[in-house]
């Protein structure tokens, strides 16, 4: 039984869930609200847009590369998104356009990392710059408002009491675990992760995988600029800004290695959701909102720490489990020898 328990906790995911539970619990007992289910709903609601970026962040990261310009990509698709609904574009239309914006942007990224051997940071924050200036030309500088009432209700439309927004983050994320777990080419983002070289010698292609975790990372940004623009109804010239810091720190929590090979999008889902719950459990902790950032970084940086010292630990304590069971295997063996000598010849 408590085998079975300490293998359960080493599961990442289940290990996010259980601290997450517990530091809801601990808000809880100071301000009941937090744990209402109202608050819940409330709370993975506000972690989608996150949410749906540490999954396109993942593919990056698992392919032991980092993409920091998708603040920029979101903006500006979120931008492109409420222009198109101003003016009477056709939904579907709208659509299309938003994701065709980021996967460009992502291939652009990708071409840059992977052909062109542009290190990843700055090809990708060389690119925050030049799409967070393409936004405020495209905008001039301007807010995007009126957004059409027919697009703001879908944020508020449900599907078994549960917002429409959060249904596409799971969707999201079942698609993308499939695809990575259970298909010959999505295995292949790990394996590039793991060891690049290695990966080439065997004759994966590594460029394109490379290419098109970039173009993902891209689509992910657009999908979550929908979304944005569904639940604020307007674009401000500031969408996205200083986001991609956030989304790299939940996919980190979830799991996902900066170096490249270990993680899963189900951890990364859970690391925003996990993010969104630190940061807003300062407010029913009636904590002044200037500590806002201090106390959530520190917080942040308190359970990522705990929490690997803790997976330390739990590794440690199996390994010395299984040399004890080993060390009494051969402890019995030698025994039986001596009592039976002949029932070994």
């Amino acid at each position: 039984m408590k085998s079975l328990l300490t293998k359960m906790i080493q599961v990442r995911e289940l290990s996010i869930i259980l601290l997450m539970v517990v530091f809801c619990l601990f808000v809880g007992s100071i301000n009941s609200q937090f744990t209402s289910m109202s608050t819940i709903v409330l709370l993975l609601n506000g972690s989608i847009i996150l949410l749906i970026l540490a999954i396109g962040q993942s593919f990056v990261l698992l392919t032991s590369n980092i993409d920091v310009s998708v603040g920029s990509i979101m903006g500006l698709s979120a931008a492109v998104c409420g222009t198109l609904l101003t003016s009477g574009a056709n939904l579907s239309v709208v659509v299309f356009t938003v994701i065709c914006v980021g996967g460009v942007i992502g291939l652009i990224n990708g071409i840059g990392v992977s052909y062109l051997k542009i290190p990843a940071i700055i090809m990708t924050l060389g690119m925050l710059g030049v799409v967070r200036g393409l936004m405020l030309l495209y905008t001039e500088g301007m807010w995007i408002e009126d957004i059409p009432n027919y697009y703001k209700k879908f944020a508020r439309l449900e599907v078994l009491n549960i917002p429409l927004p959060i249904w596409i983050g799971a969707l999201l994320i079942f698609i993308s675990y499939l695809f990575l777990s259970k298909t010959k080419f999505g295995r292949y983002f790990y394996a590039v992760g793991d060891n690049t070289d290695g990966a080439q010698l065997v004759g994966l292609p590594v460029n394109i995988v490379k290419v098109l975790a970039y173009i993902l990372s891209g689509i992910s940004a657009s999908i979550a600029s929908l979304i944005y623009v569904m639940n604020i109804g307007f674009v401000s010239n500031q969408t996205g800004s200083g986001i991609e810091l956030q989304v790299i720190a939940a996919a980190v929590l979830g799991g996902v290695s900066l170096t490249g090979g270990i993680g899963t999008v189900l951890g990364a889902g859970l690391g925003a959701v996990f993010f969104t719950v630190i940061n807003s459990s300062l407010v029913y902790m009636k904590i002044p909102a200037y500590w806002n950032s201090a106390i959530a970084g520190l917080l942040l940086i308190l359970i990522v720490v705990g929490d690997s010292k803790f997976q330390k630990y739990l590794k440690r304590g199996s390994s010395k489990s299984l040399k004890n069971q080993r060390q009494k295997k051969i402890t019995l063996e030698v025994t039986k020898h001596e009592k039976h000598p002949k029932a070994l010849t």
